[in-house]
């Protein structure tokens, strides 16, 4: 049975994660660039580590949660990197959106040092980190899959092994295609209506209970009614991950015109300075555009939309 846990990215997502693991009763050793989240957890009963290195020599089950492919790669095969650590016969699970190409490519080089290792993306943000209610979408061994579900199930709910190495990244990059396209449409629903005059709440009331209905319109939708925009999911991620769609598309020969469409949006947006933003707040974008703000009460022509 694993008890051993190491877990390396200790942002918005990976740290309320450690934490689970750590409240799951596994020891769990951290590392972390910035020391502030390495400190709460060593509070709590968790081990400091001072590199990628030394997590993977104290665990036999080493996650990362890191911003990009280039941050993983780093982490996995640079100077002091996971890899350098790992025993034969260990996992290394990376719950990071990143290129399926470079989970290829990690994949390959710790198969050389006879360890194995998952990319496991997840979907469901910051609350869905804090509740333990994450999509875990995996690529990889199948073996190696069962041997981690019951870690993988302290962290999420609907937990699917989609297939081979990569393959766990390709499921994520279609699922943040869908989530970016559904806020752009509910951004233009939104805006159609202030400019039409007509009550957003009400219009929300209407088509809740129709083909239309889904998570986004249900819980983002009346934030931005409020102006709410406090991240669940930032918008320069959800930027960052349109490109590593649109990657993976030119590699594979798919066809991704809406979505090539909506990244530029989102790359105004974080143009624009908001990139720490929700990622509905690409509505902020098409109310330029517009010249109106969507709020709750009766709409008022834009003035400090984008400010």
């Amino acid at each position: 049975m694993i008890r051993r846990v190491g877990f390396i990215g200790l942002g918005i997502m990976g740290k309320p994660m450690a934490r689970h693991l750590l409240q799951a009763g596994y020891s769990l050793t951290v590392h972390n660039r910035s020391q502030a989240p390495v400190e709460e957890l060593a509070e709590l009963g968790a081990a400091r580590a001072a590199s990628p290195a030394d997590v993977a020599s104290a665990s036999e089950v080493i996650f990362t949660c890191l911003p990009d492919s280039p941050d993983v790669e780093l982490v996995a095969l640079g100077p002091r990197g996971i890899i350098e650590g790992i025993q034969p016969g260990c996992i290394y699970v990376d719950m990071s959106t990143i290129s399926p190409m470079v989970a290829k490519k990690v994949a390959a080089a710790f198969a050389s040092r006879g360890a194995q290792m998952l990319d496991a993306p997840v979907s469901g943000g910051q609350i869905g980190a804090e509740q333990a209610t994450l999509s875990i979408m995996v690529g990889g061994d199948e073996s190696a899959f069962q041997r981690v579900k019951p870690l993988l199930s302290v962290l999420g709910r609907n937990i699917v092994h989609v297939g081979p190495s990569g393959a766990g990244q390709v499921a994520k990059a279609a699922n943040q295609i869908i989530v970016a396209l559904t806020h752009a449409a509910i951004a233009e629903a939104l805006v159609l209506v202030a400019k039409a005059g007509v009550s957003p709440e009400k219009v929300l009331q209407a088509i809740s209970g129709g083909a239309a209905r889904c998570w986004a319109l249900e819980n983002r939708a009346p934030l931005i009614l409020k102006r709410d925009f406090r991240p669940g999911f930032y918008a320069a991620y959800h930027l960052k991950d349109l490109g590593i769609a649109l990657g993976a598309a030119g590699e594979y020969g798919a066809a991704l015109p809406v979505t090539a469409l909506v990244r530029e949006l989102y790359r105004a947006l974080v143009a624009r300075g908001e990139g720490k933003l929700d990622h509905s707040a690409i509505i902020r974008v098409i109310e330029e555009l517009s010249q109106v703000e969507v709020r709750g009460s009766s709409p008022e022509p834009a003035g400090d939309a984008t400010n």
